[in-house]
């Protein structure tokens, strides 16, 4: 295409959205609503499966290690334990560490078994990490099985419940964030289908002088491509300022618990690019697909 063509294409595109102001804006609402909608559902999605995923790396198999065992055997054991499947690492903890972690862990509270350090009633144990979260209860039943461990603690039962509920919450999440894409594709382009069937007769007028069928859809190619990025600016700023308030008043009061929202970056430029692609893809299908019937004259 020729240089010359081009710019007489975004020229007509760009008279068009001037000319037909109450469509454009029309179009541009429809835009505004539905991305809005779809980048406040992805931002949630997102934080679920980030969380989910914290929560599941938190999970850990503890082999506690039989007293009666001898202490220059701990290295093979740990060979031993690395070579089952579907275990990503194994870590020894002794005793004496055992016992610093659960003071640090329980604070204040925990300077109670300070006095505990020369009679150390924890037993040396080996903390095992599964490639897949979902491995555990599996990996653990393994373990259970050879002699030197006399108990295994994954969190029976709860991280079973714990799996299920992360499962369902993103399986949920991903149900809604489609369903409303495709919500949004079918309202917006319906929408821009209006103005281009409010100027039907200057496409019948263009086709029966000559016009080509390329000539004619490219300035409605540019111009549902502008309406949809035109109308994923406004959600794009809602979402940064509102994510930022929400991450500066929330994230610090969460993390202090044992979860942590998203960065703001780089989750809020991600998400602009994905809504402008989201916005201009659909503006362009609504417009294509809806010069394609009029082009058969």
């Amino acid at each position: 295409m020729k240089i010359r063509t081009l710019k007489r294409h975004f020229a007509e595109s760009g008279k068009s959205l001037v000319r037909n102001g109450w469509m454009t804006f029309a179009s541009v609402s429809a835009v505004t609503v539905t991305l809005l909608l779809v980048g406040v559902f992805l931002a949630i999605l997102l934080n679920i499966n980030h969380v989910a995923s914290q929560i599941e790396k938190d999970v850990h198999i503890r082999a506690y290690i039989d007293q009666t065992e001898k202490k220059e055997n701990y290295a093979n054991y740990e060979k031993e334990l690395e070579k089952i499947q579907k275990v990503k690492s194994v870590k020894f903890e002794s005793k004496e560490q055992g016992l610093k972690n659960l003071i640090e862990d329980l604070g204040d509270e925990g300077k109670v078994f300070s006095g505990l350090q020369k009679e150390n009633p924890l037993p040396d144990r080996f903390v095992i990490e599964t490639v897949k979260p979902q491995d555990t209860a599996l990996v653990a039943k393994q373990i259970e099985k050879y002699p030197f461990v006399y108990k295994v603690e994954y969190g029976k039962g709860t991280v079973e419940k714990l799996f299920e509920v992360t499962g369902a919450a993103r399986n949920v999440g991903i149900a809604l964030v489609i369903g409303l894409i495709f919500t949004a594709m079918f309202l917006i382009a319906n929408t821009i289908k209006l103005t281009i069937v409010s100027r039907r007769r200057e496409i019948e007028i263009m086709k029966l002088v000559g016009a080509t069928n390329g000539f004619i859809r490219w300035p409605f190619f540019l111009e549902g491509f502008a309406l949809g990025v035109m109308g994923a600016l406004l959600p794009i700023i809602v979402l940064i300022v509102g994510y930022q308030f929400i991450f500066d008043s929330v994230s610090q009061k969460l993390g202090t618990v044992f979860i942590d929202l998203l960065p703001v970056y780089p989750l809020i430029p991600q998400l602009s690019l994905l809504m402008v692609a989201i916005g201009g893809t659909i503006g362009v299908w609504g417009s294509v697909t809806s010069v394609r019937k009029f082009l058969k004259v």
